[in-house]
């Protein structure tokens, strides 16, 4: 579970994020939506532990995101542009991610075989095509059975039958208890994987809640157009 409570940033004269409260639970998939300036990324990056908020803290599991790293175990994360080591091969670099956790760490490696992964694992990362390290950037997300996922636009650059692999995997950590947040601008995409919703506008949350709930509020068949519509009556 991610609790946030009263999350504040600016970056100077600017407020990115103003008193975010959300909770994100475990065996659900908490969509992150908002336009474009909406404190996504920001959010996401506290969540990580890679920005340090002005005010407010995060929780996953009841401790506390700071300065001790020790809960990034707990994450496994997903960027949408993955920068790799580019001398390596994905296998080396799966031997050096794993030896940075430890020996005794349990790794899933199913996404290398349903991927079909385990020829272009042995060159370069640097020879590999985009789709491709795609699904390298997946299969690190994945590696160590994380009890909280943050993927990013997870299916950037995937062909359609990949895609539904991924999917498929998503699912599966969150009927295993994950807490899985995910951003994505297909709507249809998120209509799919999401259980929970958030609507991020100018730094506030406005609207957190079950993805259902949030199409009969608004009356709205798609979260496409639930969305849209919440997005109208802030602008009014």
């Amino acid at each position: 579970m991610i609790l946030i409570d009263g999350l504040e940033k600016r970056f100077g004269p600017v407020e990115v994020l103003r008193g975010v409260d959300l909770a994100m639970l475990g065996g659900r998939v908490t969509a992150i939506v908002g336009p474009n300036g909406a404190g996504k990324t920001t959010l996401i990056k506290a969540i990580l532990g890679l920005t340090r908020p002005d005010a407010g803290r995060i929780l996953i599991d009841g401790e506390p995101v700071g300065d001790d790293p020790a809960y990034r175990a707990r994450i496994g994360y997903m960027p949408q542009i993955a920068r790799f080591p580019e001398n390596l091969t994905g296998r080396e670099l799966l031997a050096m991610v794993a030896s940075l956790r430890g020996a005794e760490v349990a790794r899933d490696e199913e996404l290398l075989e349903r991927f079909a992964l385990h020829e272009p694992m042995e060159k370069p990362l640097r020879t590999l095509s985009g789709g491709t390290r795609q699904k390298v950037n997946a299969v690190l997300a994945f590696l160590f059975t994380p009890r909280v996922l943050v993927l990013d636009e997870p299916t950037t650059g995937l062909d359609p039958a990949s895609s539904a692999t991924l999917k498929d995997k998503i699912a599966a950590a969150r009927n295993a208890g994950a807490a899985v947040v995910l951003t994505s601008h297909v709507m249809s995409e998120l209509e799919e994987l999401a259980d929970d919703v958030a609507f991020l506008l100018e730094g506030r949350i406005r609207y957190a809640g079950p993805v259902r709930q949030l199409k009969l509020d608004t009356r709205q068949f798609t979260l496409e157009r639930a969305i849209a519509r919440l997005m109208s009556e802030e602008a009014a």
